[in-house]
């Protein structure tokens, strides 16, 4: 692959590269995660995916009307996501706005758990860089240890693909030590080639994840997509060694679902992404499904409707 600071070097070394990358088969890849979506696993497999799944979940809760004592019962679920049974894993994260930061960053701390918060304006990323920086750094200062930023859209349709790739770069020095997720709003870019450029886009302005959506949309993560965004990490890795991560983000909210998606990851990028450091759900609602199949599995019988979850 030609170096990293050639691609990036100029506005047209960039567009040259991102218009270079091989076109979409859009029937193929339909197809194939089609095809993916009947595989079956063995019932001895379906407790382990389950438990990978829970593990992977960004539990989340991006409203208006957030409040702390919401946000508490969300970090509360997210450390101990089934209270009557211990052996079930934490999540990954709970994601919160970054008013809400200060107050998750207590209830999590020491937990294992992470925090994330998006920042940038979201959902709709428009807002000055200036601004959008101010709250990246405000949130890492609350304590958020990743950040979800979401890119220009405009910018990026506009095919100003080098404006897009500074900011990114910018946002991504903001963050220090935090991890950097760029969602792609892919429900918005108008098309697959424009995902897999977006995706190559972020991930050579330093993202150490991709991310579909803000679930702020009616399109939010489809397995077509994620399908897309996977292959692009695998042949980014390929390509410069550098492994980044996926999170597909709204409208997942079954245990069947969530499996399926798992086997993406499996057959598309390999069982290298099989972890929550590479591969993570956007979610509020998946939890309480995946903890219903889970007491089915261990009990026989459904656990009841979860009144802490958010949706």
């Amino acid at each position: 692959m030609t170096g990293l600071a050639e691609v990036t070097g100029s506005e047209r070394a960039l567009r040259t590269f991102l218009h270079g990358l091989p076109g979409v088969d859009r029937v193929g890849l339909e197809r194939r995660a089609a095809m993916l979506a009947t595989r079956s696993i063995k019932a001895s497999a379906k407790a382990y995916a389950i438990d990978l799944a829970i593990r992977m979940i960004d539990l989340t809760t991006l409203e208006g009307s957030d409040t702390p004592g919401r946000v508490r019962s969300l970090c509360a679920k997210a450390r101990r996501p089934d209270p009557a049974d211990p052996s079930c894993p934490a999540v990954a994260a709970v994601c919160v706005y970054p008013s809400m930061a200060p107050v998750a960053a207590g209830e999590l701390h020491g937990s294992g758990v992470r925090l994330a918060s998006v920042a940038t304006a979201f959902p709709s990323g428009q807002a000055p860089l200036a601004v959008k920086l101010a709250e990246v750094r405000a949130a890492v200062a609350a304590g958020a240890e990743e950040i979800d930023m979401v890119i220009s859209r405009g910018e990026f349709l506009a095919g100003r693909y080098g404006a897009v790739h500074e900011e990114i770069v910018a946002v991504k020095q903001a963050c220090g030590d935090a991890h950097l997720k760029v969602i792609l709003e892919t429900g918005e870019l108008g098309g697959y080639d424009n995902v897999r450029r977006a995706s190559w886009l972020a991930m050579l302005a330093g993202a150490d994840f991709v991310k579909t959506s803000t679930g702020k949309i009616p399109i939010a993560a489809t397995p077509p997509v994620t399908l897309l965004m996977l292959e692009a990490v695998r042949d980014f890795l390929a390509g410069t060694g550098r492994q980044v991560g996926v999170k597909p983000a709204g409208g997942i909210r079954s245990s069947k679902d969530a499996i399926r998606y798992l086997v993406l990851v499996n057959e598309t990028a390999g069982p290298g992404w099989l972890s929550p450091q590479w591969f993570r759900f956007g979610a509020s609602s998946l939890l309480n499904d995946l903890l219903r199949q889970r007491t089915k599995l261990t009990t026989g019988a459904y656990a009841g409707p979860d009144d802490v979850t958010v949706d």
